[in-house]
């Protein structure tokens, strides 16, 4: 019960940064991996899943006021992205696309709420923090999730007209370029004009990245699509560029965000620990992996191909090192709630 009521709005960071390895080792051709990830994942999303219904049920106003709160509130758009990652795995490496499409839906529900529900909640807020207070990466968790139901909408087939699936996975395309545009805009200003220490530059900042990871990873998608001739054919010019601009824009921000980890942690010896927050640096990296092998295959640049071989070893390191972390996280929390022998 403790585990249900501390647990933190955004571990479903989990789910995504296990999600996105799995899928690019599955792409890279690593199918034992991309399969034991795949199961570790649905493992992994059963039990956030059932400590989430858990805390909702019992403890109801610690999730509204996690919902309201400017700096906590985005982490429940891991809960979207993680099942709609989920369920492109499905689709991916197992070719189900019924399991896929209950994905879906279910992303598409909890998109909408979560979306709604935590914008409507900060807007009308009467206290609301400063933005060097109540500002930080995790915010564009917001631009993720819409990409995720993109990419899945864009996956599973509808017994429905093809045209009205791919119109809507292009808007929710769009309405993530949107969310991103507008918030990178304020995460930038943060970094370059307010004051910045080693504790607030925590690790939801690679964010930054993964979000313009995914986005290409979505663009790629409806870009194939749309070269298999459909609604999508007119848009192609538009999503070509557009989607090399938020790949050339997560290369960009790779560099900067390893040297500001660096700087973080060896010049101002800010501890490394584990968190649940660690995992939104992995996930990024997996998610970089899987964007460029797709826009390869969109753009028919083979000459990238070097960049995901590489990049995949760092994301299989990242889910390795993570992964003993939360485990050993887990071992102490058992063991403090153990009743004492004798």
């Amino acid at each position: 019960m403790a585990a249900a009521q501390g647990l933190f709005p955004g571990y479903f960071a989990v789910v995504m940064a296990t999600g996105a390895t799995s899928i690019a080792s599955g792409l890279l051709g690593y199918r034992i991996a991309a399969l034991a990830l795949l199961a570790a994942n649905g493992l992994a999303y059963g039990v956030l899943c059932l400590l989430t219904v858990i805390r909702v049920l019992r403890f109801p106003r610690q999730v509204l006021a996690d919902l309201i709160d400017h700096a906590r509130g985005p982490g429940f758009f891991t809960l979207v992205a993680g099942t709609c990652i989920l369920g492109a795995q499905c689709q991916i490496l197992l070719d189900q696309p019924f399991v896929a499409a209950v994905f879906w839906w279910l992303g598409v529900v909890l998109w909408a709420l979560v979306m709604y529900l935590f914008f409507l909640s900060v807007t009308t807020h009467r206290d609301k923090p400063s933005l060097d207070a109540g500002l930080n990466g995790a915010w564009l968790l917001a631009a993720v999730s819409t990409q995720s139901v993109a990419i899945l909408t864009a996956l599973v087939p509808w017994s429905g007209p093809e045209d009205l699936r791919l119109f809507f996975a292009l808007c929710m395309f769009m309405v993530g370029c949107m969310l991103y545009l507008s918030i990178i805009t304020l995460i930038f200003y943060r970094l370059s004009f307010l004051p910045l220490n080693a504790a607030a530059l925590s690790p939801p900042y690679w964010i930054n990245m993964g979000a313009v990871a995914i986005t290409t990873l979505a663009g790629s998608i409806l870009i194939v699509r749309g070269e298999q001739g459909s609604l999508l054919a007119d848009f192609l010019p538009f999503l070509r560029g557009f989607t090399l601009f938020f790949w050339a824009v997560a290369s960009w921000w790779i560099p900067l965000l390893a040297g500001l980890t660096l700087w973080r942690h060896l010049i101002q010896r800010h501890r490394f620990h584990y968190e649940p927050q660690v995992w939104s640096m992995v996930f990024p990296i997996a998610m970089y992996t899987t964007g460029t092998l797709r826009l390869i295959d969109a753009l028919d640049t083979p000459f990238l191909m070097v960049i995901p071989q590489i990049t995949l070893w760092v994301a299989w390191a990242g889910w390795l090192l993570a992964s003993v972390g939360l485990g050993r996280h887990v071992l102490r929390g058992l063991r403090a709630s153990a009743p004492p022998a004798g």
